[in-house]
């Protein structure tokens, strides 16, 4: 039993070390490999006492690094604090942590043997019993304080590209579902949360999407599904930290089947051109505003990657001129595929050559931008209905290119969209690209372009 209390020690000669593994969650902020410290002493009592020091010195730091990452301080309660200890004490006799419960449903009756044969060592301590038996109680985090952990520490990698404007609605969806679920059966704590929750709100959610009478439904089984399956994950990924992810979660396959929602409409050509295309009609809102909604006509782009363009990725004075759309370190894209080149043509050429440095005023803010141009566009009638968007500018431009004949792979390359053929090849040139493009095109009257020289973002 001596070899189980003296994990994370080696001896080399008649020193004693403290080696470990950089535990894998850990390994983008600790590029260390493995932990290696001499000890300095060939007194074994002494090394599991600097042993035990240096492993709680790791876990405060790995714990502090990953909570800067998200601008966050560790502060947990003295109960979490216990609790942590006691898996780390469990690690440093050679055991892993489990509550009494699953110990006993779980362990076969020789490692229960072995783990109590353990702690008849002189050495041991009340803390190292209540480890090695997990009879220490969890911390009681309600579903509030288990969301709070999850946004601070255990979202960090699929965050950490997001810019602080897709976090915030990243975490709004987030926070819609647990405060649904909270005002329907309680800030539970999380080892409280049991099916029969998880069938309330499910059940709950079955009432919302069952039209009343003549009424038609106002909610959409996606709409469900998404907050079922961000509650789902909330259980999943707390109870994994916790060390327990064998349990059971309550709100495992339940799930509405999905409905196709209706699609946006898109922007019949004769409208853009007799409408939309008319110069000045977009005078008296702000010149970057203008520009962009002028930008989305010939690119099929989403408002909000024009709005994001970094100077760099604005090409005027390339051969072919166009626009780079891509990730960067602090904003991701909606897809890998996402990532194109698009030549600029017509009047988005025209609208991009006033704007070469892009558009600082919009940058991360789509909400202002969307609210800029739809109350243009509807108080100046040029929306034909009210289900139309700005983003009907993108499901024009898919449109007109399968109306034209362009090339199948060509429009998922400009569109962004994943290409379910086999691919072969980048999606041809620039100049290819453009030529095609070319093909749809709208007619740039000369009133327009004048219009559109006059604008200086």
């Amino acid at each position: 039993m001596t070899i189980r209390q003296n994990h994370y020690l080696e001896q080399r000669g008649h020193t004693w070390y403290y080696v470990r593994r950089v535990p894998s969650r850990y390994q983008s902020i600790d590029k260390r490999r493995r932990v290696k410290k001499a000890l300095h002493t060939d007194s074994l009592t002494i090394a599991r006492e600097m042993r035990d020091r240096y492993m709680d010195s790791d876990e405060h730091f790995w714990e502090t690094a990953l909570a800067k990452k998200t601008g966050e301080t560790v502060q947990e309660s003295p109960e979490m604090c216990r609790y942590r200890t006691a898996r780390r004490r469990a690690v440093a006799v050679g055991f892993d942590f489990k509550p009494f419960p699953t110990l006993l449903k779980e362990e076969p009756t020789q490692s229960i043997l072995e783990r109590m044969q353990t702690l008849k060592s002189d050495e041991i301590t009340k803390i190292d019993t209540q480890a090695v038996l997990g009879t220490i109680e969890p911390p009681k985090d309600t579903i509030r304080d288990a969301f709070k952990l999850y946004c601070d520490k255990l979202s960090i990698g699929e965050t950490s590209r997001k810019s602080p404007e897709q976090i915030v609605r990243w975490k709004a969806t987030k926070t819609r579902a647990v405060e649904h679920f909270v005002a329907l059966c309680g800030n539970l704590t999380m080892d409280a949360i049991a099916r029969k929750h998880g069938r309330q709100f499910y059940d709950w959610w079955g009432e919302r999407l069952r039209p009343q009478g003549s009424e038609t439904r106002t909610y959409r089984p996606n709409s469900a599904n998404r907050e079922l399956g961000n509650l789902r994950q909330l259980f999943r990924e707390y109870w994994t930290y916790q060390g327990e992810e064998d349990r059971e979660n309550p709100f495992r396959k339940l799930r509405f089947k999905d409905t196709p929602t209706e699609a946006t409409p898109s922007f019949a050509n004769d409208w853009v051109q007799s409408k939309i295309l008319k110069p000045n009609v977009l005078d008296g809102i702000n010149a970057e505003a203008q520009i962009i909604a002028y930008a989305l006509i010939e690119t099929g782009c989403r408002p909000s990657e024009i709005a994001n363009l970094l100077p760099e990725n604005i090409c005027l004075d390339a051969d072919v001129p166009h626009i780079r759309i891509r990730p960067t370190a602090n904003r991701e894209l909606k897809s890998m595929s996402s990532a194109r080149d698009i030549p600029l043509v017509g009047v988005s050429l025209e609208a991009m050559k006033r704007a070469p440095n892009g558009f600082p005023r919009y940058r991360d803010k789509g909400n202002s931008l969307s609210a800029a141009l739809l109350k243009t566009f509807h108080t100046r009638g040029l929306m034909p209905t009210k289900k139309h968007r700005i983003y009907s500018f993108r499901h024009a431009f898919e449109k007109r290119m399968q109306e034209a004949g362009l090339d199948y792979g060509l429009r998922c390359t400009l569109m962004g969209h994943k290409n379910t053929r086999p691919q072969y090849g980048d999606g041809g040139s620039l100049e290819y690209r453009r030529k095609e493009m070319l093909k749809i095109a709208h007619p740039v009257s000369d009133g327009l372009t004048q219009s559109l020289t006059n604008l200086a973002p």
